[in-house]
């Protein structure tokens, strides 16, 4: 080999090396992330009024992280008459959530946020309405509310993709999870007896690897997947990788790596050793199949996930059975409510914390 050639060999290594450098920057910084979601999750400001409690509503659980919701204030920031949450259309994800079922879910949740955040002001609140339009929650003009205990639990739930302890939780640690989720019109199943555990695990993996064989559900899944720091921060919505405990990847590489590494079989054994790596299940079922009853099964699931984190007990979704419709009747009869829509399974117990999922900011998400 001439020195011409070896110069361009050089060149052309050297090129690589800086474009893969470039490449691995551009990931962003694990730390930088941290900090940032950290920033979103601040203890809330009372003196800022509605706004804070806006981002403290969007802290909420909701379906893929696609947070889809508006929210739009009736009356000045500083004391509202109402907040309405309105659905996020550009947001829906039809192919897992045809009917808008977790959509107003997601709603649910939100607004129970919302409605703890403003205790935090002193302000009390009330949901007005609730159907396919949104929810509209009522504040009352004189700031007399007490403080809620659940809503300093809210900047730090999170659905933890994690193995949690697998002994049992104590039984009145139990009962305050039961009781945090008692609102009217939802019906709370705890499942922890090995027989009913195996027969979920079975119902489970059945509607996984009915998911990914469904090519519209992996593609719609694979634009809410976020693969590093940077895309994270700078959709701040989605499936971070980071908090299933998965590498950060290039933008470019995320979706070739799925299609590559991830196999349905290999997934489903995944999500059920989640399951088996937890002390227990909730299932969640409304006794209104409609947004009104979506939107209570929301708020009862947000109060039991703060509930569990003041706990100190981490809680995670694992919904295939209750998105491939084929499924639900055998879900509800394990539950012992035959013929009953179930509308969530929430796996729980104690473990490690996980990343934290990004978030949009409030100006984004004011209407």
């Amino acid at each position: 080999m001439n020195r011409r050639t070896l110069l361009a060999a050089g060149a052309s290594t050297a090129a690589l090396a800086a474009a893969v450098a470039a490449a691995w920057r551009g990931l962003g910084s694990s730390a930088r992330y941290e900090a940032w979601a950290r920033d979103l999750r601040s203890p809330l400001v009372p003196a800022q009024g509605a706004l804070e409690w806006v981002r403290y509503a969007t802290l909420a659980a909701n379906s893929h992280n696609t947070q889809p919701w508006r929210f739009a204030l009736d009356g000045p920031a500083a004391q509202p008459r109402a907040i309405t949450l309105v659905p996020a259309p550009d947001r829906r994800t039809p192919a897992v959530d045809p009917d808008d079922h977790h959509l107003h879910v997601s709603l649910g949740c939100a607004a129970e946020n919302l409605l703890l955040a403003a205790t935090l002001s002193a302000r009390a609140g009330t949901i007005e309405s609730a159907g396919p339009a949104g929810v509209r929650c009522a504040f009352a003009a004189r700031a007399t509310a007490a403080a809620h205990a659940l809503a300093e639990a809210i900047p730090w739930r999170q659905s933890t993709r994690a193995a949690y302890d697998t002994r049992p939780l104590a039984p009145a640690e139990l009962a305050q999870l039961e009781r945090a989720a008692a609102l009217p019109g939802v019906d709370v199943v705890v499942l922890t007896d090995p027989a009913r555990r195996a027969r979920l695990r079975e119902l489970v993996v059945a509607g996984n690897m009915a998911q990914w064989q469904d090519a519209a559900f992996v593609a719609e899944l694979r634009q809410w997947l976020r693969f590093n720091p940077a895309q994270a921060m700078a959709r701040g919505d989605g499936l971070f990788s980071a908090t299933t405990g998965h590498p950060s990847l290039p933008t470019w590489l995320g979706p070739l790596a799925l299609r590559l590494a991830v196999r349905p079989a290999s997934d489903s054994a995944r999500q059920a050793a989640l399951l088996d790596a937890s002390a227990g299940a909730v299932l969640l079922f409304a006794q209104q199949d409609n947004a009104a009853g979506w939107v209570q099964v929301g708020r009862a699931s947000q109060r039991l996930q703060l509930a569990a984190t003041r706990l100190d007990v981490r809680t995670s979704f694992l919904n295939q059975p209750v998105e491939v419709a084929s499924l639900r009747a055998e879900l509800a009869r394990l539950a012992g409510l035959p013929g009953r829509r179930p509308d969530l399974v929430l796996r729980f117990g104690k473990g490690p914390r996980m990343p934290w999922s990004p978030r949009r900011s409030v100006a984004q998400v004011l209407a």
